[in-house]
C-alpha cells in the first residue's frame, strides 16, 4: 500500500483542508442501468447516489477532489473502487487521517465496502475521490462529466457539481438539503 504525506499547506492549497477524518458507511447493490433521481441524485438499481461535488482548484492545480454520498437500500453488499471525471487524466479513491499532527492520505487499493441498508459520505478530510493529472482547472458554476466504479453496479456516470475553494459541503446541503435520509451521526460536515 502506498502512503502519501502532505504538509498542511499543500493541502490546503488543494482545498482539502486539515480537519480530522470524517468517514461514514457507504451502500451500493447489483447491477443497474443508472438514472437520474432529483436534480443532482442518481440512481443504479438499489443505489442513490446525492450529490456528488468538487471544489474549484486554483490556476495550476493538478489534482481535485471529487465527494458525495451513496445509500445501498438493497440486501447485498457492493464495493466503490473508483471514479473519474472528463477533466481529469485520472482517479483514484482515497483515505485522509491525522496522526501525530501530520495528514497522511492513502490510496484505497480494494475500494470502499457498501454495506446494504447504510450510506457512506465521502467528504473533505475523509474518504473521498483523487482526481489527478488535471486537463483545465475546476471553475465554481460548472457541472463535470464523470463516471463512478462499483464492483457489482458497473460503471454509473453522473456530473460533480463545482462549488467554491474554500466549500465544506455542497451549497445544496447547506440550506434546503433533506438530511432526513442520511445517517449523518458522528460526521464533521463542517458546521
Amino acid at each position: 500500500m502506498r502512503l502519501h504525506v502532505f504538509p498542511s499547506t499543500l493541502l490546503l492549497a488543494l482545498g482539502l483542508g486539515v480537519t480530522s477524518l470524517t468517514v461514514t458507511s457507504l451502500a451500493v447493490t447489483s447491477l443497474a442501468v443508472p438514472s437520474p433521481a432529483h436534480a443532482h441524485d442518481y440512481t443504479a438499481g438499489p443505489l442513490k447516489i446525492g450529490h456528488p461535488w468538487s471544489r474549484a482548484t486554483p490556476g495550476g492545480a493538478k489534482v481535485a477532489g471529487g465527494y458525495l454520498t451513496v445509500t445501498n437500500t438493497g440486501t447485498e453488499p457492493d464495493r466503490l473502487t473508483g471514479g473519474t471525471i472528463d477533466a481529469a487524466g485520472r482517479g483514484e479513491l482515497h483515505t485522509m487521517s491525522m496522526e501525530g499532527g501530520v495528514m497522511k492520505m492513502a490510496p484505497l487499493a480494494d475500494g470502499l465496502e457498501i454495506p446494504p441498508g447504510q450510506t457512506v459520505t465521502l467528504a473533505p478530510s475523509g474518504h473521498h475521490l483523487m482526481f489527478l493529472d488535471l486537463k483545465a482547472p475546476l471553475k465554481k458554476g460548472e457541472q463535470v462529466k464523470g463516471t463512478l466504479s462499483f464492483e457489482r453496479a458497473g460503471r454509473v456516470p453522473v456530473e460533480f457539481a463545482v462549488e467554491s475553494l474554500a466549500a465544506k459541503a455542497p451549497e445544496a446541503a447547506s440550506g434546503t438539503h433533506d438530511p432526513s435520509g442520511h445517517d449523518h451521526a458522528g460526521h464533521d460536515h463542517g458546521h
